[in-house]
């Protein structure tokens, strides 16, 4: 049995942005401050030998990809040099989501150390104007964000098999009304993919930000999807290639999740948490857990995992699964790209 990539939260409550809508640093949630109170402890980052030992196993499997922490900014994690070496011994290459501040370098140092071993570097972005951007991710300077990209990606091109380079979108009422525009960023910038998702509402102060919360909302968004869709067809990049556009599909006003829609981890993907718990997609931690326990790395492999009656019985049934049914992450079966 094969997988292609592997997650591990390597550092989920180190971050230097307060992202509306992340389950940690968001200023509506009390995670952090509810994690302490309840364990005592302040901030959860996973051993690098437990790493060591993840990267090993996901090669075994045949995986391709590897990828540090998507919850937190992962090039705070301390152990996050010692990922390319690591990765590199065992064929992977990392698979890179981060807020493109580049905290602890210049942004030309890290791209030298990250851009010729990813497979892939997704940069969370979240508008094509300041007063947008900086009001979905607490603290960034959009303006330096802007330049930060622009010279990663010139130093990315020197590189002759370097990395692809992403927008990383969540889908929101008060930044999609800027899609096309990004669309267009993207090109100018060099950027190569623009993906992004719809938002997990974590807080009740952030659920009408859905593209979804209502069928006024959903006609505004499929509205978005053909103007990024026209905006692809008119703005090259300087090679003259069009910007890929992942995960940005017309939804159906009647239902939001079809049963045809399929789920794009399971039997592909699986993720580890700092504390060495082992899931089998990226939903919501709490939510995560009514999938079922699926072990801890520090007793239970990766191959195990994969064919434990629990995992073979979710790949099998998960489309009757409550949480499965109002997923934001499956993909209609003729998607394409």
């Amino acid at each position: 049995m094969k997988l292609f990539r592997v997650t591990l939260d390597t550092n989920p409550e180190d971050c230097n942005l307060g992202c509306i809508m992340c389950e940690e640093h968001s200023p509506y949630s009390d995670y952090i401050p509810r994690l302490y109170q309840e364990t005592g402890v302040k901030r959860r980052r996973m051993p690098f030998e437990w790493v060591e030992k993840i990267v090993k196993e996901a090669a075994e499997l045949g995986a391709k990809e590897i990828i540090p922490s998507t919850m937190g900014e992962p090039l705070l994690y301390k152990g996050f040099e010692r990922l390319f070496p690591l990765a590199q011994k065992y064929g992977l290459k990392v698979n890179l989501t981060t807020n493109g501040t580049f905290p602890k370098k210049t942004v030309e140092e890290w791209a030298h150390v990250i851009a010729p071993a990813s497979s892939d570097v997704k940069i969370s972005w979240n508008g094509a104007t300041k007063q947008t951007a900086e009001n979905v991710m607490l603290g960034l300077d959009f303006e330096r964000a802007v330049e930060n990209v622009r010279t990663f990606v010139a130093v990315r091109n020197r590189y002759p098999e370097a990395c692809r380079v992403t927008f990383q979108l969540t889908f929101l009422q008060s930044n999609m009304h800027e899609l096309a525009d990004i669309v267009k960023l993207a090109a100018e910038l060099g950027v190569d993919r623009v993906k992004g998702h719809h938002l997990w509402a974590h807080f009740e102060e952030i659920e009408p930000l859905s593209m979804k919360y209502s069928p006024e909302s959903i006609a505004l968004w499929n509205e978005y999807v053909a103007q990024a869709f026209d905006a692809r067809e008119r703005y090259l990049k300087a090679d003259g290639q069009k910007v890929v556009l992942e995960n940005i599909w017309p939804l159906q006003a009647e239902r939001t999740v079809l049963e045809s829609d399929e789920c794009p981890f399971l039997d592909k993907e699986l993720w580890v948490s700092a504390t060495g718990k082992i899931s089998p997609c990226c939903a919501p931690d709490k939510l995560r857990d009514t999938l079922g326990d699926f072990g801890n790395i520090q007793s239970t492999s990766l191959s195990e995992v994969l064919q434990s009656p629990a995992y073979r019985n979710l790949v099998e049934n998960y489309k009757q699964h409550p949480l499965c049914q109002t997923c934001n992450m499956r993909r209609p079966h003729d998607y394409a790209k």
